[in-house]
């Protein structure tokens, strides 16, 4: 062997020892942070993994089970993507002489106040009858464990088989009062209370605080969406149980990664719950979100290393759990199979974007890519975070059983990944 082989394999010897020298010292520091007075009174997993060189730089609680909050629509995305085509699948149908029948999707955009697309309602307005079937939903119209004070406020709005504008009334007060759509005006009143809307009824509330406009669920009963359907198409739409016509056609609407990325940017329960909805559509006429759970945690992700327990698709429930670990897998899955650039799009992005607008922002531009997740006594934060050596890292970092306000979590969160950013 040659004087010039032999200082080049001890070159590569010598920096992969200092790599693993300076990877040991981070994880050291990184361990001790974890286990300082602060993280000591609270439920607390860390796991950091680099998906180029398979090094695991932190295991901390990695493999134990955490409440997850709305990192579960992680797991969402991971659905979505998988299942559903570049567009989102507005309704199927068919066409019967002048007569159009139709089933819906799930489809969460028709309308909807962020959206409004109208494409599918465009579509419907060329047919002189329509027939909407009502028998193709199988879930509840909230998810397992959802706390049911939550019912007049945006973050647990009902789920349904053909929702309209979002299954919320916007009511705005810049010169009047003001909904959208304009059809509940006449429902909707100023209060002095914190109330937004009768508890079982279409009574809608707005509070003179400052705000602009709010969004308020409405209650999904026969009398309201048969309201809402003839207002837009006057005497045209026929309510039927089932129907022996074979709805094999597909209207489809917006670009899919429109809603997913407004599923992720600003942590929106009801697109989450409805994007499973959706996926549910795409192998069978019966629209039911748990069956698509089963199936990708069958399939896709049954190498999963601990399975979880995962009841819904927003990380409303309280019956979620999962581990940091399962997290960090199929954040590696996304990282693999999609695009950087376009996957990177999706999460909100540290001082720039979405729920991360206000945290981790970096000097040269953002530093973290992830998904925040918060209930109550639940902080948790796991996706992506660029090192300022150039390295890519996968993180899942989980908060439970704190005592303290979340911003302080968040707080120590940030510190943790700052150290990891300049030091890695």
């Amino acid at each position: 062997m040659g004087s010039q082989s032999v200082r080049y394999i001890f070159v590569i010897f010598l920096s992969l020892l200092l790599s693993n020298c300076k990877s040991a010292k981070v994880s050291k520091q990184l361990e001790k942070s974890l286990t300082s007075n602060f993280f000591d009174h609270q439920f607390t997993g860390l796991l950091v993994y680099n998906p180029r060189t398979k090094d695991t730089i932190i295991n901390h609680n990695g493999e134990r089970y955490f409440t997850p909050a709305s990192n579960t629509k992680i797991f969402t995305l991971y659905t979505g993507l998988h299942y559903l085509p570049e567009k989102v699948p507005a309704f199927k149908y068919t066409v019967h002489q002048d007569t159009l029948i139709v089933k819906g999707t799930g489809d969460p955009s028709f309308l909807h106040p962020y959206f409004k697309d109208s494409s599918a309602l465009e579509f419907m307005k060329n047919y002189k009858a329509i027939k909407l079937v009502t028998d193709n939903y199988n879930n509840e119209k909230f998810g397992p464990g959802w706390a049911w004070e939550d019912y007049d406020r945006y973050y647990s709005t009902e789920r349904s088989a053909f929702p309209l504008y979002g299954n919320v009334v916007t009511i705005s007060n810049t010169d009047d009062l003001d909904t959208y759509p304009k059809f509940l005006k006449s429902q909707t009143t100023y209060t002095l209370l914190d109330k937004r809307r009768d508890f079982n009824a279409n009574n809608f509330y707005y509070k003179l605080d400052g705000k602009t406009s709010t969004e308020v669920p409405f209650v999904l009963d026969t009398t309201i969406v048969k309201a809402l359907w003839n207002d837009l198409l006057p005497n045209r739409v026929e309510f039927i149980p089932y129907t022996t016509a074979k709805t094999d056609q597909v209207f489809y609407s917006i670009p899919t990664d429109s809603l997913f990325k407004r599923m992720m940017h600003v942590s929106d329960n009801f697109l989450a719950e409805q994007i499973l909805v959706m996926a549910s559509s795409t192998i069978s006429d019966t629209l039911d979100a748990d069956p698509i759970r089963k199936s990708i945690l069958e399939n896709q992700l049954k190498d999963l290393k601990q399975k979880p327990k995962w009841r819904d698709g927003s990380g409303l429930s309280n019956y979620n759990l999962f581990t940091p670990l399962s997290l960090v897998q199929v954040l590696e899955k996304l990282y693999a199979e999609i695009p950087r650039q376009r996957l990177f799009n999706f999460f909100p992005a540290g001082g720039v974007s979405g729920t991360l607008k206000n945290w981790y922002s970096g000097v040269d531009g953002p530093y973290v890519f992830a998904k925040t997740g918060t209930l109550s006594s639940a902080s948790t934060l796991s996706g992506y975070l660029l090192t300022n050596s150039g390295e890519v890292l996968i993180f899942s970092f989980m908060n439970n059983n704190y005592n303290t306000s979340s911003n302080k979590v968040k707080e120590h969160m940030q510190a943790v990944l700052e150290y990891l950013r300049d030091n890695y």
